[in-house]
Parts: C-alpha cells; structure tokens; sequence
C-alpha cells in the first residue's frame, strides 16, 4: 500500500474505483479483467473498488445460479492472492451459492487474506425471483477507516444511510450496476449518502451492455465518483471503461464533521 501523508502527519488513503464491463456469466473472464486492471494500478493505492457483479455478472433466471460462486472456491482464493500481490484491499461483487441459496454478495478482501462479506439487503426487480435477501449491516476496517459496504439499490434506503451514521462510519463503499438510463438517480444518491452521514462515499458503477439470449438488455450507467463528506463530487466517470483514483484527505473529514454536528446531535 502506498499512502501518503498529509500537512499534519496524517496517513492519506487512497482508492481506486475500477469502472468495468462484465461478462455475464463468465467468472473466469471477469476475474481476469480484475486481475489487469489492479496490475494497471499506481503503487499508491490502498483500496481497489469494483462494480456489482463485477465476477459474475448477473441474469434473472437459472443461468445465474451456474455461474455463483462458493466462499471457498477456487475464484475468491485468486481474488485474494491478486490483493496480496498487489499489497492492497479489493472489493467486488458476485453472485454466492450458499449452498443452495444464492445472494448478491460484496467481498472485501484484504492484503493479507482477511475476507468480510455483505448480502445485498434490498433486492432490485428481478434479483428477488433467483436470489434470497440478505439481512445484515456490515462495516470493515479499512486504510479509510471503518466502512459500510453498499449495494446499488440499498442506496435508496435512508435507514441504511441513517444506521450506518449511527456507527459514525468513516466511508460507504458502494457496489453498483445502475441502468444508464436513471445514472442521474445514482449519482444523486451518492451525495446524499455522503450528505447525511457526513463521511466519504466511494460508488463503483458498472458500464457496458449486457446482452444475453432470451434476457432483457441492459446498458449500465458507469458513473463511478468519489463524494466528500459534505456532498461534493470529489471526481467522477462517464461510461468509459477506466479507473478513478482519489486520495481521502482524513482532515476533510475531520473539518466537516466538526462543522455539520448532525452526527453529534444523533449521539
């Protein structure tokens, strides 16, 4: 991990978000997509973002569940040996067999092996005819500081927004695949994440088309950003297929929370 420091000492983290395509239902293809874009990174990064789905990719029928992939199998062990390569943390999300239940899972694996994983809680449309629900907040400790891991939809949730302010995260890092045609609709909520628990948010978004046989076809959104803690679009993507690097000054942090004391006011 390589990051700096700011005026006052500070260590100052930096991310990475990894706007990709998917190959829908092609897990080998996607991991290798993971593996060069996190072998294009600046040495600096510490957290490497990638979209909903980003190993999978996802259809509203069967085909899903052949594609899911197991906590112990083979693919998430090479996701974390790629983190340990690279000497940094990597999240993405798949679809997981849990044994015969399936969920949209975000992994967070960490440079040295640690994984933690959140089940999408508010299922989209079509997910909720082949996935379960998930039903747990999860937060991780990270080079930002302690996170919330956010799936697409449950951005639209002001409880989830509210009961992670609760914990007073540092960060939301947030996996996405948002149809272009309401990008506006995400990139909003981005902001008011980062509005309302005054904290960073790091949103991940999916691009590309997914165009399968006998399945609706999607054009993603993209739209990847990274939100200060007052609301600020920080920097941002189109649709193009490439990386956004920030670095998240902690004392932006520290200054907005002690000038917006809605977190104060919660406690």
């Amino acid at each position: 991990m390589g990051a700096g420091d700011d005026a006052s000492g500070v260590p100052t983290p930096t991310v990475a978000a990894c706007q990709t395509d998917v190959a829908d239902l092609d897990p080998a293809e996607n991991l290798a997509t993971v593996g060069e874009r996190l072998a294009a990174l600046d040495d600096r990064v510490d957290v490497a973002v990638f979209p909903e789905y980003a190993l999978t990719g996802f259809v509203a029928d069967d085909r899903v569940h052949a594609a899911a992939l197991d906590r112990d199998g083979t693919e998430l062990d090479r996701l974390a040996t790629y983190a340990a390569d690279h000497d940094l943390d990597v999240l993405a999300g798949f679809v997981e067999d849990a044994g015969g239940d399936y969920y949209n899972t975000a992994v967070y694996v960490t440079a040295d092996g640690e994984r933690t994983y959140y089940r999408k809680r508010h299922l989209w449309a079509g997910e909720a005819d082949v996935l379960a629900t998930g039903d747990e907040a999860v937060t991780v400790d990270t080079p930002v500081g302690e996170a919330g891991l956010v799936t697409c939809y449950d951005l639209n949730f002001v409880e989830v927004s509210a009961a992670f302010a609760r914990q007073r995260v540092d960060a939301l890092f947030v996996v996405g695949a948002w149809p272009g045609a309401y990008s506006e609709n995400w990139r909003l909520l981005l902001r008011a994440r980062a509005l309302d628990g005054v904290r960073w948010v790091v949103g991940c978004g999916r691009t590309g088309r997914r165009d399968l046989p006998n399945a609706p076809a999607v054009d993603y959104g993209g739209r990847s950003a990274v939100v200060r803690p007052d609301g600020a679009v920080s920097h941002a993507l189109n649709r193009d297929e490439r990386t956004l690097v920030a670095d998240l000054d902690p004392e932006i942090l520290a200054e907005q929370r002690e000038f917006v004391s809605v977190l104060a006011e919660d406690s």
